[in-house]
């Protein structure tokens, strides 16, 4: 387990891994502190003194943490990752172990990650209106908010569908905001008993929304400037998944399977997967000394698909367990959508193509993420100057950050991918 400022919740999480229904003479925990400037290690080391705790004195990134944690693996029989804002349940171990051990081939088990909640269903319902002159998106109302009984839970809010990508809301460092394709759904996390929340939205100019839970539903006027708005909270409350195996999608990006589907049985079967997710993980040391350890030039972000690639080249296979429950707060240390999460997510998917996709599928890769960062220009930066308007830089920025940081890493990954052959 790897902690880099995570407060509480690295401490929530180890307290989790000392109850771990598995014999502690056979269970080892280990804290990485990846040079955080919390309390967190020291709280852990004060009131969990059989977890060992490794220090860095630099921040080595998820890649890097893990790599120092797995530098000496001596005779353990299986390694488990956990992030430090997940949260297992007593019995995890024991469904992953048995998948191991059923299975030779099989170098990483995977569970059932679900997303920290439980969520309830949100409708937001407006009209359209287009910007045009480079911004040919049909924008309903913006939303930048959400909060139940005063606590701010939009970072933790997923949307489901009818939002265009996060963007800054006018602050950098605040906030992301989602405009609405018209209507969208959101699953905000929520207590089974909360009831009432408020939702802040914004329009380009004065329009009619219709906001709407389960049963209940409420219409606002909203205006150009942000505002609060009162909506009831009466969908049923539902559980989320984050993970059940990752995939290779067409467009060559990595993806968790699953993703915001509810956890209603459709994912209960197990069977082999593509890649295995590092929020939680057990893996093979076999697995480990052959294929290797993570690859720390990503430092965050799909360095777990990486690993899981290369291990697929050796033969390896990957088996999904769905009998072990873990949940997460996903992206709790980088945020959401964030200019971090961004920037990484997108040199490192070019880099990992790089070592291990074909090189038309590479060459399509980067052929089409220029022409998606050109849209963005257009949209963000002429757009804007053309209607007279404050320019978005935020994501163009990072995509040419991220782009620039590749065009310089590629080379060595170009000779990883021939010592991998």
């Amino acid at each position: 387990m790897v902690n880099y400022n995570g407060g509480d919740t690295t401490v929530r999480c180890v307290r989790h891994l000392a109850a771990s229904d598995w014999p502690s003479a056979d269970l080892e925990v280990v804290l990485v502190d990846n040079a955080s400037h919390d309390d967190a290690a020291a709280r852990v080391e004060l009131d969990f003194p059989v977890v060992r705790i490794i220090r860095s004195d630099v921040n080595r990134g998820f890649a890097g943490g893990c790599n120092l944690g797995m530098q000496d693996l001596g005779d353990v029989g299986a390694v488990a990752l956990v992030n430090s804002d997940a949260f297992v349940e007593p019995g995890w171990l024991d469904p992953l172990v048995r998948a191991l051990d059923g299975d030779a081939r099989v170098g990483a088990a995977c569970p059932k990650i679900r997303l920290a909640g439980p969520f309830r269903v949100v409708e937001v319902d407006s009209g359209t209106l287009t910007l045009g002159r480079g911004d040919r998106r049909r924008l309903g109302v913006r939303i930048s908010g959400v909060r139940v009984l005063d606590d701010d839970r939009w970072t933790r809010t997923r949307v489901l569908d009818g939002c265009y990508e996060a963007q800054p809301d006018g602050d950098p460092t605040g906030p992301l905001a989602r405009w609405t394709r018209g209507r969208a759904h959101l699953a905000i996390p929520v207590d089974r008993r909360e009831v009432k929340g408020m939702i802040r939205l914004s329009a380009l100019e004065p329009t009619t929304a219709t906001i709407r839970s389960g049963s209940s539903w409420i219409t606002h006027r909203v205006a150009k400037e942000p505002s609060w708005y009162p909506v009831d909270l009466t969908a049923p409350p539902i559980q989320l998944l984050h993970n059940t195996g990752s995939i290779l999608t067409d467009d060559d990006y990595g993806a968790d399977r699953g993703y915001l589907e509810p956890d209603d049985g459709r994912y209960d079967g197990s069977g082999d997967v593509f890649a295995w997710c590092g929020a939680a993980v057990l893996l093979r040391r076999e697995y480990l000394e052959e294929v290797g350890l993570f690859d720390e030039r990503l430092f965050l972000y799909y360095e777990d698909f990486e690993l899981a690639w290369r291990g697929n080249s050796y033969g390896w296979v990957y088996r999904y367990v769905p009998e072990c429950v873990v949940e997460h707060i996903h992206a709790a240390s980088s945020g959401e959508g964030s200019s971090l999460q961004r920037y990484y997510n997108e040199r490192n998917r070019l880099l990992v193509l790089t070592r291990h996709a074909s090189w038309s599928r590479v060459l399509r890769a980067i052929v089409l993420f220029v022409a998606v960062t050109t849209s963005y220009a257009l949209r963000d930066v002429v757009s804007p100057i053309l209607r007279g308007r404050s320019v978005e830089r935020s994501i163009v920025a990072d995509r040419i950050r991220a782009f620039a940081a590749y065009l310089h890493m590629a080379p060595p990954m170009v000779c990883s991918r021939w010592r991998d052959r």
